[in-house]
């Protein structure tokens, strides 16, 4: 992204948009080429996912090279998550390609490479197996078809069918109830990881989190080349959820699994749950899955999809996501730009302002957190039109967020990667700015920022928080209340 070295100016387009949820997208099949992809970031695509359960090495390559010269033109940071497929447990083939199950029918599930039939299926997990115990119930294709074990050893699970019905190859297998012996990650996922981290990905979404183990053991493997975002899709990791946000970056409620894997009446209150506790500590959450579905092949959205995006919007998320509206979808733009339209109007909402106080996290008794609940308070007692700080870690930028302030926080981040990170977070705008030698020079460029960007002019008010002495980590300790100079709003 362009900038002005020596002065800490920004270059290139503005990095606003008029809305503090982010929306994120996920390329594939309908929306790989470079027209397709810049018409998603205009149509409101603030961060892009490629997802690693389908295309090759080569086509995300293809897709970075893309979004980066895309961020060159545009003089915007805009990040890309790299989702791992995870370990996905599946049933293997039959010999007709599928078969029948009737309630009460006994069916077997086994190691044996062999094609099933209707009294039984290769399984081909021998951990699955070491798992189980009697009475647990697996659910197979998307919740369909559910078995309950009767008997099972190290090879094999003798079960009975509760809910029947057709039953065709490959499908995968859910066992909600089961504490897996299975890593998140699976050799693939290794290989997926290692070339996604040199492709300089700016997120990596780690699958099938059952406990915080996994997300530690990610965590060594990542170090701080990328954000780390916990998928939660398993029951189990529901029961360690404070444990998982602290060692993650950001998480991901991934509603699609939990909903197979859960009542879906459960589902709703759980994403309140995950979204409160991400605000607590300080961590970007993101809504995920079937939120404008029916746009994979209509138009235009349901009133009850519609409704299902404000209503993320009002608990406050960073976040939304869409995956297969925009990676094999056949209105990939339409789906961005009635996302935006929903987050916009959600956002206008008299009593949305309302919601977010009523939601807001308290703060932590630190200086850092003290001053950042005051900028809050300052920017709406002022007027003013943004709240400015300098960031070499990204730790104001979120302890900032988390107060989900009225005004947009404009973040001067000390390289295009935490720019491109902060992206993720609510309210923030990052762009990357060089830290000055003086006070008087901070408050200087972050007001040249301030209208650059087209969120102020000459006259308007900004809240500058920082810390002393410059540019020390973690150390947010004063409070500026400056009024902008020279230059004109950006139409």
């Amino acid at each position: 992204m362009a900038r002005n070295q020596s002065t800490g100016d920004i270059g290139g387009g503005s990095p606003l948009r008029d809305r503090m949820t982010r929306i994120i997208a996920t390329l594939g099949p309908a929306s790989s080429s470079p027209e397709s992809i810049a018409a998603l970031f205009d149509a409101g695509a603030d961060m892009f996912r490629l997802n690693f359960s389908h295309g090759s090495h080569e086509e995300h390559r293809e897709r970075v090279r893309i979004l980066r010269s895309l961020e060159e033109q545009s003089g915007r940071p805009i990040p890309v998550m790299a989702d791992l497929q995870g370990p996905k447990i599946r049933i293997g083939r039959f010999q007709d390609g599928a078969v029948t199950l009737q309630p009460g029918d006994r069916f077997r599930l086994d190691l044996e490479d062999q094609p099933g039939d209707a009294r039984r299926v290769q399984l081909p997990h021998r951990e699955v197996f070491g798992s189980l115990r009697r009475g647990s119930e697996l659910l197979l294709d998307d919740g369909r078809i559910r078995l309950t074990v009767r008997r099972h050893d190290e090879r094999a699970a003798d079960t009975a069918v509760t809910v029947g019905g057709r039953l065709s190859d490959a499908k995968g297998v859910n066992l909600p109830d089961v504490d897996l012996r299975l890593s998140a990650l699976t050799p693939k996922d290794m290989r997926d990881l290692a070339f996604a981290l040199d492709l300089g990905v700016d997120w990596v979404a780690l699958s099938f989190v059952q406990r915080p183990d996994d997300v530690a053991a990610a965590r060594k493997l990542i170090g701080a080349r990328a954000g780390l975002t916990a998928k939660l899709e398993k029951p189990l990791a529901i029961d360690r959820l404070e444990e998982i946000v602290e060692l993650a970056d950001a998480v991901m409620v991934a509603r699609g699994d939990l909903d197979v894997e859960l009542p879906p009446e459960d589902v709703p209150g759980l994403q309140k749950r995950i979204g409160a506790e991400c605000r607590r500590a300080g961590k970007p959450a993101v809504v995920a899955t079937q939120m404008l579905e029916s746009m994979i092949h209509a138009p235009a959205p349901t009133r009850a999809e519609a409704t299902d995006v404000a209503t993320a919007v009002g608990e406050g998320v960073d976040a939304v996501m869409l995956s297969g509206e925009t990676a094999v979808g056949s209105y990939p733009v339409e789906a961005v730009a009635m996302m935006d339209q929903i987050i916009r109007r959600a956002e206008r909402d008299p009593s949305h302002r309302m919601a977010l106080d009523a939601i807001r996290a308290r703060p932590d008794p630190t200086t850092a957190d003290a001053i950042s609940a005051a900028a809050r308070q300052i920017a709406e007692t002022v007027s003013a039109v943004a709240i400015v700080t300098y960031t070499a870690t990204g730790a104001t930028a979120l302890r900032i967020s988390r107060e989900r302030p009225p005004v947009p926080i404009l973040v001067l981040a000390s390289d295009d990667a935490l720019a491109r990170r902060l992206a993720l977070c609510w309210g923030v705008f990052a762009v990357p700015g060089e830290p000055s030698a003086s006070v008087e020079e901070v408050i200087a460029a972050a007001g040249r920022a301030v209208i650059r960007t087209g969120l102020g002019r000459t006259g308007d008010r900004a809240v500058l928080i920082g810390g002393l002495p410059l540019g020390t980590p973690g150390a947010t300790n004063f409070i500026h209340i400056a009024t902008l100079r020279g230059g004109a709003r950006r139409s």
